[in-house]
């Protein structure tokens, strides 16, 4: 069974937490993983671009000219591709780019990437998360104390209006309810911080 130790807001350590083994201590599966992020990052396309076709293109009713006896180029129509206004040759169109994925595979997935953090250290588990004020320089303060240099994301176990303002100006730190984690959001940053209680919740909820 995986253990990690409990740290304060301050940086200060608070015991350790042992992790469950079906939710922290999965093995690691790349393909799943992959399929995982791949599905989420396709559903987040809008696929709403759309241009026109000659065929779509208002104008261009008659030819500019006659076929022959000009000098110029035979010419259709002034809303061929070639043309100023004309229509475009294999225009973009709307599509759905949307995946889909069942739920035991994506839970399987988040699991296991989850366990890899746990592997890899870049798990960090904190007592409780709360801010006096809701300013950004406590969760500066915070992100210091942790050293969470680089990009993390933090998962909290209720909707902490004042957390969530206080770091959404920090550009490297991300706040998600657990409700919201996602494989990408373990794989996209570089750690993971869960308050204890979060912890819980994500056991009860992958661990059956």
């Amino acid at each position: 069974m995986p253990s990690v130790k409990v740290y304060k807001m301050d940086g200060t350590e608070a015991g350790n937490i042992e992790l469950s083994e079906a939710v922290f201590g999965a093995e690691y599966n790349e393909a799943l993983i992959h399929q995982a992020v791949v599905t989420r990052l396709a559903n987040d396309r809008q696929g709403t671009k759309s241009t026109l076709t000659r065929t779509e293109v208002r104008g261009g009713g008659r030819k500019p000219w006659r076929q022959k006896g000009t000098g110029n180029a035979r010419q259709g129509s002034i809303r061929a591709p070639q043309w100023v206004k004309g229509g475009v040759v294999f225009a973009p169109k709307s599509r759905d780019y949307s995946k889909d994925m069942n739920k035991k595979a994506k839970a399987a997935a988040l699991v296991s990437a989850l366990s890899k953090k746990v592997t890899d250290g870049e798990l960090i588990v904190v007592e409780s998360l709360s801010v006096e004020n809701g300013k950004t320089k406590e969760m500066v303060a915070f992100q210091k104390a942790l050293g969470l240099d680089k990009s993390a994301v933090v998962v909290m176990d209720n909707d902490d209006i004042k957390v969530i303002r206080a770091a959404q100006n920090i550009q490297k730190l991300t706040t998600l309810p657990v409700a919201q984690i996602s494989t990408y959001e373990v794989v996209a940053n570089s750690k993971v911080v869960l308050t204890k209680e979060a912890v819980k919740v994500i056991e009860e909820v992958y661990g059956k």
